[in-house]
């Protein structure tokens, strides 16, 4: 894939999740998609685990993220530095600020994502920490 489709590829699939759109961003996706569980902890694989996923986490926050920067990695992977602001469903602020997302590509698809921010062992993004 050339970067400019990176590119495209990319923001067309941040705008669908800021919409809600599963499917506009899972057709971007290979069958076997491997995703952190931001909110959660962990990973789910497969596209209908992400559909799973995805409700489940809009059903107690309200994610928003943008694109800042869009980088093709010298290892294939892309990496693209967001501005993440994540409210919860009230309206609450509970995390403004920037993530690093990093994606593996085959055949033109997002065959894995991982958070830069994640520790190796998995937790949940700081970005969705409960706040009481």
């Amino acid at each position: 894939m050339q970067e400019q489709e990176i590119e495209r590829t990319m923001r067309a699939v941040y705008a669908a999740f800021n919409q809600r759109d599963i499917d506009g961003c899972l057709q971007y996706m290979t069958g076997d998609v491997h995703w952190p569980k931001a909110s959660e902890g962990g990973t789910v694989v497969g596209k209908e685990e992400i559909r799973a996923y995805w409700t489940r986490q809009w059903s107690e926050f309200d994610p928003y993220v943008e694109p800042i920067e869009i980088l093709m990695a010298a290892d294939g992977k892309v990496r693209v530095r967001v501005h993440q602001v994540v409210r919860s469903l009230s309206g609450d602020l509970l995390f403004d600020g920037e993530v690093l997302h990093v994606y593996a590509m085959r055949e033109g698809c997002i065959s894995a994502m991982t958070l830069g921010e994640a520790d190796a062992d998995g937790k949940a993004s700081a970005a969705f920490a409960r706040q009481h």
